[in-house]
């Protein structure tokens, strides 16, 4: 076990020995109790929306592999999701790719490089959103940090696909060279993909907002601040098992400005946390039940033909073509 994976399970470990402490579990209860009707529907509805935004973003990138069949992008995404909240030390991001390779025959470098700039995209629009609503931060720092986001998000692609003789190099350069170059060729195909990402995670955070605000209570502001709390420590690269403890105190930590105790805070967001996974659980589940048809039975084209008519289709080029 790697020093990564001996701290996550302390992170995890800790929140546990904390909630167990003086019976702090036994408020978990309490904070439930606080939700009503409209506010479950509504947090619903907006997780599921989510949903349906994050298969549209998949549907866009792989649309001549998915030839129309948008039910099981959705069903990818369901699954992907579920897997992410419960599968430790981040191994259910291997469930993206294997999906899209079964059902649509993508190779799995491709399926890899597009998830990980879906991955950069999720990050630049939540710290643009991070410095939009976070309290107390002056207009001017709002307005660089958002401005420096975006030049990095509009660069970064654009660098990637320059012209370069990296290949001709030796060692780490010429392997890096390969990252580039796989880089570049992902954020080649999707139309619409940074439209749906600003809409998933507008349309999520504010679902998570309304959420913890009702949990706490507290304005839907605070609430706002607890769910970026949340989302950017499940982008740190040390994470606890299932997220647990470092979505906590993220979402903990970002509401201590606005006046939420510490230990209150972490009770909260426990409370929320859970029902983000049973949420994610819950729906991939559903989605599990339905099984859809694999990129053989669709085709009955063999995975290596499959591969070929993707990246023809896609115009998916080599280096030298596409620069």
């Amino acid at each position: 076990m790697n020093i990564k994976r001996i701290l996550a399970v302390a992170v995890s470990a800790g929140l546990l020995a904390w909630l167990m402490a003086d019976g702090r579990w036994r408020g978990l209860g309490e904070i439930f109790a606080r939700l009503d009707g409209l506010t479950l529907v509504l947090a619903s509805a907006g997780f599921g929306l989510s949903y349906l935004l994050r298969a549209l973003r998949i549907f866009d990138e792989f649309r001549a592999q998915a030839g129309g069949r948008f039910g099981t992008c959705l069903r990818i995404t369901l699954i992907h999701n579920a897997m992410i909240n419960v599968v430790p030390f981040r191994g259910g991001e291997a469930a993206f790719p294997l999906l899209l390779r079964k059902n649509f025959g993508v190779p799995l470098p491709r399926a890899i490089a597009s998830l990980f700039w879906f991955r950069l995209q999720d990050a630049f629009v939540v710290m643009a959103l991070a410095a939009i609503v976070w309290p107390g931060l002056h207009p001017a720092l709002k307005a660089a940090a958002v401005l420096g986001v975006v030049a990095i998000a509009w660069g970064l692609p654009r660098w990637a696909r320059a012209p370069h003789a990296w290949a001709d190099g030796s060692g780490f350069i010429a392997k890096f060279a390969k990252v580039r170059d796989a880089f570049a060729e992902s954020t080649r195909h999707a139309r619409y993909g940074w439209v749906w990402t600003i809409a998933n995670w507008t349309v999520k955070l504010a679902a998570q907002a309304g959420l913890l605000a009702a949990l706490i209570p507290a304005t839907a502001s605070v609430g706002a601040a607890g769910a970026l709390g949340a989302e950017l420590a499940a982008i740190l690269p040390i994470q606890g098992v299932a997220g647990f403890g470092t979505y906590e105190a993220g979402a903990a930590a970002a509401m201590l400005p606005s006046g939420v105790a510490l230990a209150s805070g972490l009770q909260v967001a426990l409370a929320f946390h859970l029902f983000v996974i049973a949420c994610a659980v819950t729906s991939g589940a559903i989605a599990w039940l339905f099984p859809s048809a694999t990129a053989r039975e669709t085709t009955g084209t063999a995975p290596s033909d499959i591969q070929s008519a993707s990246s023809a289709a896609d115009g998916a080029p080599t280096r030298s073509s596409a620069e």
